[in-house]
C-alpha cells in the first residue's frame, strides 16, 4: 500500500482492498492531506475520490518517493528500501511475511512511525500516523540522512566483495544446492 499525497503515497491493498481504499481516503480527509494512490498490483480501488486524490495505477517509486511529504506502504522489502533510500518519512501498514519487520526496523531508526497494521487498520489511527510523518520535523531530518547515506552506497560492489572473499577458491556444485 502506498498511500501517496504530496504528502503522503499509497500501494498494495492487502486482505481487503475497497475496505482498505475507503480507509485510506478517510484517513488522507481527516489529516487534511491531498495524496497520491496507486491501485497497482494490491488492488485498491478508486470509483470514487476525492479532486485532492490522484489515482494511478503504477509510478516508479525511485521517481514519486522523493517528491512526496512522506509515502505510505505495506512494507515490503523493495517499497521500503526505495522509501529510505527516497529521505522520506514512511507510514507502514504490515498485513504479511516481512512486512512486520520493516515496519519495526523503519520506526526504530526513527524514520517512520509506529506501523499500523492492515488487519486492525483504522482512519483515525492511519491520520495520526500521517500527520506525525508529514509534520515531524526530526522525522524528517532523519529520513533524509539516511536516504543519502543509501544512495551513496554501492550495494553490488559490497556484494561482490563478500562473495569474493567468503566464497574464494570454493567450488559450488549447483546440483547440491537446490531451492
Amino acid at each position: 500500500m502506498a498511500y501517496g499525497t504530496s504528502s503522503t503515497r499509497a500501494t498494495s491493498a492487502g486482505l481487503d482492498p475497497g475496505k482498505t481504499t475507503h480507509t485510506v481516503l478517510e484517513a488522507l480527509k481527516l489529516a487534511g492531506l491531498r495524496g497520491v494512490l496507486a491501485t497497482g498490483w494490491g488492488g485498491l480501488r478508486a470509483e470514487e475520490t476525492p479532486e485532492s486524490v490522484y489515482v494511478l495505477e503504477s509510478v516508479p517509486h525511485e521517481w514519486l518517493f522523493p517528491r512526496m511529504s512522506a509515502v505510505t506502504h505495506h512494507g515490503g522489502a523493495g517499497t521500503t528500501a526505495a522509501g529510505l533510500t527516497a529521505g522520506t518519512p514512511t507510514v507502514i501498514c504490515p498485513f504479511s511475511a516481512d512486512q512486520p519487520f520493516w515496519g519495526r526496523v523503519v520506526h526504530q531508526l526513527g524514520v517512520g512511525t509506529t506501523p499500523v497494521p492492515q488487519k486492525t487498520l483504522r482512519a483515525d489511527q492511519l491520520a495520526a500516523a500521517l500527520r506525525q510523518a508529514t509534520q515531524d520535523a526530526a522525522m524528517r531530518q532523519r529520513a533524509q540522512a539516511l536516504g543519502r547515506r543509501l544512495q551513496t552506497e554501492d550495494g553490488v560492489g559490497a556484494a561482490v566483495r563478500w562473495v569474493e572473499t567468503n566464497l574464494a577458491g570454493r567450488q559450488i556444485n549447483a546440483d547440491q544446492h537446490r531451492f
